[in-house]
């Protein structure tokens, strides 16, 4: 080993160290966690190896490589063979390149039971990571492409070769026995090293550890640095992005935010051209600010345009490549990788004003931003209403400061918060803000928003921009610190499925009156008022009536009217049949391509919608209400949607949260009453819904107007005959059975082409299902109609 190279790249190493910890320490904490949980009698052992690797992060998850996922799974459905798979390797009488062969072949054995045609992953540096897990004194992390690289680069006598694992695995043991002497030769270093690890960190007592980062230092930093180039990468690639284009991007709100014009500011005032380092020495922020701000600004841009990127060496979008061109960094500029700003892009910031501060302030009153644990076995998000405000104790049970206490302290009046549930529900859940800083024993925070579509922690881990979170480098703990930037990020993830509350208010949206609702609907007005408070008071409506009577157009009218305009997002329209499902309407288990995922149904999500806008109200729509199972459907909220229960919380059977009907939602059913094969109504619908009779409004103020206009003999001849028919219908079937209006309205000019359409094609069929044993009935009156829609042609 050539020892001059060995001594810098100590020297490299001690300098960085400090940096790197928070994002290498969770190969300490990994291992605690193992020794701490790990025990191959468990009974679930499942659960167990899931707990036991719970912080092992990218060594057994990273892009399409999941070994910790499959041995998961595999011991959910065979865990006594997972169990005897363990014991044999971590036996150490035995020969270890035998251990590792057979782990390998039985994964195999189970793969091709529990998940043909897919991968188990279980390769050697997942099964060394398992030995080092158990082991870290006599065993360490195999991964070949880092022994090599660092082993070149330090010139050690020993080259690994490709596929020679049993021979490179011994020799990768006496390298790092190498490079823990050289480390130890430096007390004060050593005892810096100490300094950092605490009771969540494995205590490391021979600095193999040490010596195991060091290695992956060398390795990925090192020689990374020394075989870049400094040229342009991929130069020929361009967007497809007009500068015309990018001043109306940069005028748009929603895309070029305060964040990102602070940044492009910022670079443009550098010369166009410099690292995220260099930016944040001159102009403040971290440059973790700049780095992962524009990644997130080009993703934006990429989703409002559909324009092209670049792609990494594992097909990712590299979305900063949408708005610079990149190159490594040269030796003598400060930072890894350097940004040009486009060169359309610059042509059209001359073109538009950027009002934004050059220079990061660092005023008291400016907006932190906040990650915050709940233990769903303490307390959870969904237990707090939108609105209340929740106090968090500053102390844990045993009155000790909280990890990471200064957090707490820190904390202040109008930061804003990530609200995150921990295992097992592992998803965002809400976000909320400081409303009181500390008092010495508690903080305050209110619930501003609950998410109808939670987001996996899964999508945050795969999110490369989000990977130094402080969260993410020690998950012990309940409050987090978060850069501007990564809440950024995050809320760009949430804001994908979870639309702001209100975000459309700022839309001019046409006015809509009970006057509005009475021209279109043709209902009287006393009927209307009438429907109207019935549904303000009960909650819940069921509109019922023969087809034609406008069930559907009315149910939606309502909801305008009592609304004030036309705001179709406080509206959310669905049709049960017979197969519909507690799954589909609430939630339930999907299946996608890597197993299965729960799911968040149409209502549990407008309820959500509903919750974080409690001074407006909302209008779930349901038709064909009737056709599906009530019980079935709603599960055990058939009993919350009663006007007496909403706003209590019950368990859901699926995750197990608190979920509350809100108060400001209103559920609108329609029935047809026509329908013989739904003569039995379930008695569920009618203990929690008023029923309301739609009537045929041919008699009603705003469809004589409508009929007087279309100024047509034959129409009117042919509604006074339909009046006659509907009599005749009432007396032997009942008024639910009579001819709706809605079948001759929406027509400007009246001709015989559409009265005989809606005769032929409408009327009869309806009148031959009535009277289906009686054809005399249907004769007599099809020629009546008939008649008086041919006189129409003389």
């Amino acid at each position: 080993m050539n020892l001059e190279k060995l001594d810098a790249a100590v020297n490299s190493y001690k300098e960085a160290f400090a940096g790197r910890w928070n994002d290498e320490r969770f190969k300490w904490d990994a291992v605690k966690q193992f020794q701490d949980n790990w025990d191959i009698k468990a009974e679930d052992l499942s659960a167990m190896i899931e707990e036991a690797t719970g912080k092992t992060e990218s060594l057994l998850t990273s892009v399409n490589n999941f070994p910790r996922r499959m041995i998961v799974h595999y011991a959910k459905q065979d865990p006594e063979a997972v169990r005897a798979m363990f014991i044999d390797l971590f036996d150490d009488k035995k020969d270890l390149a035998e251990r590792i062969s057979r782990f390998q072949d039985e994964s195999q054995r189970l793969c091709d039971i529990h998940s043909p045609g897919k991968s188990h992953y279980q390769r050697p540096m997942a099964i060394t990571v398992y030995l080092w897990l158990n082991n870290p004194e006599k065993y360490t992390i195999y991964k070949y492409s880092n022994f090599k690289s660092g082993a070149a680069y330090l010139e050690s006598d020993y080259i690994p070769a490709k596929g020679h694992t049993t021979e490179n695995i011994p020799e990768l043991m006496k390298y790092l026995d190498a490079l823990r002497d050289r480390l130890v030769e430096d007390k004060d270093f050593i005892k810096e090293y100490r300094d950092y690890l605490d009771d969540n960190s494995y205590d490391d007592p021979d600095n193999r550890m040490l010596a195991l980062d060091f290695s992956h230092y060398v390795a990925n930093v090192l020689v990374e640095k020394k075989e870049k180039n400094t040229e342009w990468l991929d130069p020929e690639f361009n967007p497809g992005i007009s500068v015309d284009e990018w001043v109306e991007l940069l005028n748009n709100e929603d895309v070029f935010n305060q964040q990102s014009r602070e940044i492009i500011k910022r670079l443009e005032d550098y010369g166009g051209e410099a690292t995220c380092t260099q930016l944040a020495a001159r102009y403040g922020e971290s440059a973790n600010f700049y780095n992962v701000g524009s990644s997130s600004l080009g993703k934006r841009v990429q989703k409002k345009t559909g324009c092209k990127t670049l792609k990494n060496k594992n097909g990712k979008d590299e979305y900063w490549s949408i708005l610079y061109k990149g190159r490594y960094a040269s030796s003598d500029e400060d930072g890894v990788f350097v940004w040009k700003i486009r060169d359309e892009l610059r042509e059209a910031i001359k073109q538009v004003d950027i009002s934004v501060d050059l220079y990061a302030g660092f005023e008291q009153d400016d907006v932190q931003y906040w990650w915050l644990n709940a233990s769903p076995k303490v307390w959870r998000f969904s237990d707090i209403s939108v609105g209340e405000v929740q106090t968090y104790s500053i102390y844990n049970e045993n009155h000790h400061k909280r990890r990471i206490f200064q957090n707490f302290l820190d904390a202040k009046v109008g930061d804003l918060i990530i609200g995150y549930e921990c295992y097992p529900t592992t998803q965002i859940v809400a976000l909320a803000k400081i409303v009181k800083e500390n008092d010495g024993e508690y903080i305050y925070f209110e619930k501003t928003e609950g998410l109808s579509a939670p987001i996996d922690i899964k999508e945050l881990e795969e999110t490369p921009e989000l990977e130094k979170m402080e969260y993410f480098s020690t998950r012990q703990g309940s409050l987090f610190k978060l850069t501007k930037g990564e809440y950024e990020i995050i809320m760009d993830l949430i804001r994908e499925q979870n639309p702001a509350p209100g975000k459309n208010e700022e839309e001019i949206k046409p006015q809509y009156d009970k006057q509005n609702f009475l021209d279109e609907v043709f209902m009287s007005e006393s009927r209307y008022e009438s429907l109207k408070n019935l549904l303000l008071n009960k909650k819940n409506v069921i509109l019922q009536g023969a087809p034609g009577v406008g069930k559907t157009f009315a149910a939606k009218r309502l909801a305008y009217s009592i609304l004030g305009e036309k705001d179709d997002s406080k509206i959310e329209f669905v049709q049960f049949h017979q197969s519909y499902t507690y799954e589909d309407f609430i939630m339930g288990y999907k299946p996608y391509e890597d197993g299965f995922r729960l799911e968040k149904g149409i209502f549990y999500r407008f309820c959500k919608k509903a919750e974080n806008e409690p001074q407006n109200k909302f209008f779930f729509i349901i038709d064909e209400i009737n056709r599906g199972n009530m019980s079935k459907i709603f599960g055990e909220l058939l009993m919350l949607i009663e006007r007496d229960y909403r706003g209590t919380k019950a368990t859901l059977a699926y995750d197990g949260l608190s979920f509350a009907v809100p108060e400001n939602l209103y559920i609108i059913g329609m029935m047809n009453t026509a329908d013989r094969s739904l003569a039995l109504i379930d008695y569920a619908l009618r203990r929690r819904f008023s029923f309301f009779s739609m009537e045929p409004g041919f008699p009603s103020a705003g469809f004589k107007k409508y009929q007087e206009s279309l100024k047509n003999e034959t129409l009117d001849e042919l509604i006074l005959k339909i009046g006659e028919l509907n009599k005749q219908i009432e007396s032997e079937f009942g008024p639910g059975f009579c001819i709706g209006h809605s079948y001759f309205c929406g027509q400007k000019t009246c001709t015989s082409e559409w009265m005989r359409s809606v005769v032929d094609y409408e009327i009869i069929p309806m009148l031959e299902e009535y009277w289906f044993d009686d054809k005399s009935k249907v004769l007599k009156w099809a020629n009546a109609l008939e008649e008086i829609v041919a006189s129409n042609d003389q």
